[in-house]
């Protein structure tokens, strides 16, 4: 039996002993013994074995991801500020190290608010990429409707493709 308490909020987590285990369980893995031979080592059942293995694994590689995203988006702000500061300032058109001037007045140049927008919208994509948002989205489809719909098309296509009102 693994021993865990409850959080909190209602969820399991592992005592000290437990994860005690699960990390000798993966140095055990990382020496290249079965996980049979592991159960037999630490007294537990194979599924204890396993379970304590991925479990250690997940920790520890879920702690260093962890931190590399939040390196990431602290990176990504970083970019979208400098963006922003580009979209505020004022550019005006230059020709030949000169500012063009039109009816007297700095002739403004939008090219480069228009690049920093694209910039911005490239940093908001890879930003959704990092935390997910852009995941498949499940979608149900109601399976007996759907079996009925391709009925009446076959049912269609075996009257040589005739209407309900019997015109083709």
């Amino acid at each position: 039996m693994t021993g865990s308490t409850r959080d909190g909020q209602g969820r399991f987590t592992r005592d000290p002993d437990t994860a005690a285990r699960d990390a000798e369980a993966c140095r055990l893995r990382a020496r290249n013994l079965t996980y049979r031979q592991i159960a037999d080592e630490l007294s537990i059942d194979v599924r204890a074995a396993y379970d304590g293995v991925q479990r250690a694994l997940k920790d520890t590689l879920q702690e260093p991801a962890d931190d590399l995203r939040r390196l990431e988006l602290e990176r990504l702000d970083e970019l979208a500020q400098r963006a922003r500061g580009v979209m505020d300032a004022t550019h005006y058109v230059v020709d030949k190290g000169a500012v063009v001037e039109w009816a007297g007045a700095p002739l403004v140049d939008d090219a480069p608010i228009l690049a920093a927008v694209d910039r911005l919208l490239k940093v908001q994509e890879r930003r959704a990429r990092l935390l997910g948002l852009d995941s498949p989205q499940r979608v149900s489809i109601d399976a007996q409707q759907l079996g009925e719909d391709i009925k009446g098309m076959l049912a269609m296509l075996a009257g040589d493709g005739e209407g309900d009102d019997g015109e083709s």
